[in-house]
């Protein structure tokens, strides 16, 4: 795991600034930076949902994201996503692979001193895999599972109170998962 990877930092409206920092500084400054999301699904209706890791300092032990990351100084946004995919899950695919679905701006901060100010660059890709062949990296990932679209709502529905998922990404997760149906109907 890289600590001071370094971040390519973003204006409020997302263009380029030019400016290059540390990513142990991205949060504690609040940047506005890029990263990727990648939400692997199914062509039974199943989304595949990561756990975040008991050690991470945002929501650990959540349901969350299949894969999630920031995107490096330099690096595309694709490009990214796929370097992400393949250190939390071990799996290799290509940019081919990856359907974008938005972005989505995450601009919050957390009683610890986290600023997030992030645009969530947003894809959907089917898991052409078996979910057994996945290895998730420990220090990002608690485990990973398949749930069903119905579960998956119910899921969602519930988010208030069965501390599941972020319950405050409840939108979020609906767009998701409407983007995952129509591509899957």
């Amino acid at each position: 795991m890289v600590i001071n990877e370094l971040i390519d930092v973003v204006t409020k409206e997302g263009e380029p600034t030019n400016k290059v920092v540390l990513k142990s500084e991205i949060h504690t400054k609040g940047y506005y930076h890029n990263t990727a999301h990648i939400w692997f699904y199914t062509k039974k209706g199943e989304i595949l949902l990561a756990q975040r890791a008991a050690s991470k300092t945002i929501y650990p032990l959540l349901w969350d994201v299949s894969v999630a990351g920031h995107i490096d100084a330099g690096e595309t946004i694709k490009k990214g996503a796929i370097r992400e995919v393949k250190e939390e899950i071990g799996l290799t695919i290509s940019e081919n692979d990856l359907e974008k679905i938005g972005v989505f701006e995450c601009f919050q901060n957390y009683p610890n001193g986290i600023i997030d100010n992030e645009f969530h660059h947003t894809f959907i890709a089917e898991l052409t895999v078996d979910f057994s062949t996945l290895v998730f990296q420990e220090e990002e990932v608690e485990a990973l599972k398949l749930v069903r679209m119905f579960d998956f709502f119910e899921l969602l529905e519930n988010s208030e109170t069965n501390n599941h998922f972020v319950a405050s990404n409840r939108e979020y997760y609906h767009t998701i998962a409407e983007a995952i149906i129509n591509r899957i109907t």
